[in-house]
C-alpha cells in the first residue's frame, strides 16, 4: 500500500496503471474510518484492480461555525484499516495541495443542492462537488463508491458526473448501521451516552414510516407528522427537516403512488451534534 500526498504523484502512478488496462476504483472519505467506510472499500475492491482511498477533511464543505477544527481524525488508525481492506493507494493531500492560494474555480449544482441540506448548509455542496471533481481528475477512476447515508450528496455527484461527462460509474452502497440501528457516522463520537440513546429515534421514525406505508398510508404529510411526533418525545432532538421525495430528489411527494419507490430523508440535531439519515421504501399495493 502506497501513501501519496501530492496530486501530481498520484496522477503519474495511476496513468501508468490505466495504460496497462487496470480498472481503477476510488472511495473518497474524510477519514476517521468506520464500518460504513469499510463496506464501501469492500464493494470497490471486488470491482476494480487498483483501489484508491482518499482521506481529506475538505474545508470548503464546512460552513461558518461548523466542526471543521474538531472533526475527528486518526490517520494512523485509518492506515491500519486500509491495509486490512487491501487498499493499493491512500491519497492524503494537504489543504494547500488541493486549494493553493491562487485557487478560484468551483463546481456548483444549481438545483438539488438548494434543497434539504442546502437549506441549512448553503455552501456545503459547492465544497463537495468541487472536491469530488478534483479527486476524479486526480485519480481518474473507472468506478467510485459512495454511501447511501449521504443520499443527497450521492444524487448531486451522479448529476455532476452526467452533466460534466465524467467517465466514471457511481455506485451507491447501502447504509451500515450499528447493532441498535443508529446509522454509522464519524460524528457519532460527539454524542453523550444519553444523546446516543435518544438518537435511535431517528432510525425508529423511518421504520415507523415504512410500517405506515406497508399498512396502506399514502398521505406524506400525515406520515411526516407521525414521525415528528415520535421523534419529539426525545427532548435533546431538534428536527431540521423530514421530507418524502422521489429517488432523483427532483420533487417532494405529497401522495405516494402504488408500485413506486420513494426516499424519506431527515436531519436533526441531537444535543449539539447534527445527524442525517434516510430510508428507501418500495410502495406496494394497498
Amino acid at each position: 500500500m502506497k501513501i501519496i500526498k501530492k496530486p501530481s504523484a498520484l496522477q503519474k502512478n495511476i496513468e501508468k496503471l490505466r495504460l496497462e488496462g487496470k480498472i481503477i476504483g476510488v472511495v473518497p472519505t474524510m477519514g476517521y474510518l468506520h464500518e460504513g467506510h469499510l463496506s464501501l472499500l469492500r464493494i470497490a475492491r471486488k470491482k476494480c484492480d487498483v483501489l484508491v482511498l482518499t482521506i481529506f477533511v475538505n474545508p470548503t464543505q464546512f460552513g461558518k461555525g461548523e466542526d471543521l477544527d474538531r472533526y475527528p481524525r486518526d490517520f494512523k488508525r485509518d492506515l491500519s484499516l486500509a491495509r486490512k481492506e487491501k487498499v493499493d493507494f491512500v491519497f492524503y493531500p494537504s489543504v494547500n495541495d488541493m486549494y493553493p492560494n491562487s485557487y478560484q474555480t468551483y463546481v456548483i449544482n444549481k438545483v438539488i443542492s438548494k434543497k434539504l441540506e442546502g437549506e441549512f448548509r448553503p455552501t456545503h455542496f459547492e465544497g463537495v462537488t468541487t472536491v469530488v471533481a478534483k479527486l476524479f481528475n486526480i485519480v481518474k477512476p473507472h468506478i467510485a463508491v459512495f454511501g447511501q447515508k449521504d443520499y443527497q450528496q450521492a444524487q448531486i455527484i451522479k448529476s455532476m458526473v452526467k452533466d460534466l461527462n465524467f467517465d466514471v460509474k457511481i455506485i451507491l452502497a447501502p447504509i451500515i448501521r450499528e447493532s441498535d440501528g443508529l446509522a454509522m457516522s464519524s460524528r457519532n463520537v460527539y454524542l453523550s451516552l444519553s444523546e446516543r440513546n435518544e438518537a435511535l429515534a431517528l432510525n425508529k421514525s423511518l421504520l415507523l414510516a415504512e410500517d405506515l406505508i406497508k399498512k396502506g398510508e399514502r398521505n406524506c404529510k400525515l406520515i411526516i407528522q407521525k414521525m415528528k411526533n415520535f421523534i419529539s418525545k426525545n427532548k435533546s432532538i431538534k428536527i431540521d427537516y423530514i421530507k418524502v421525495a422521489d429517488l432523483s430528489l427532483s420533487q417532494y411527494l405529497k401522495e405516494l403512488k402504488n408500485n413506486t419507490t420513494c426516499v424519506i430523508l431527515l436531519a436533526a440535531r441531537v444535543g449539539n451534534t447534527r445527524l442525517i439519515d434516510n430510508k428507501i421504501i418500495k410502495i406496494g399495493s394497498k
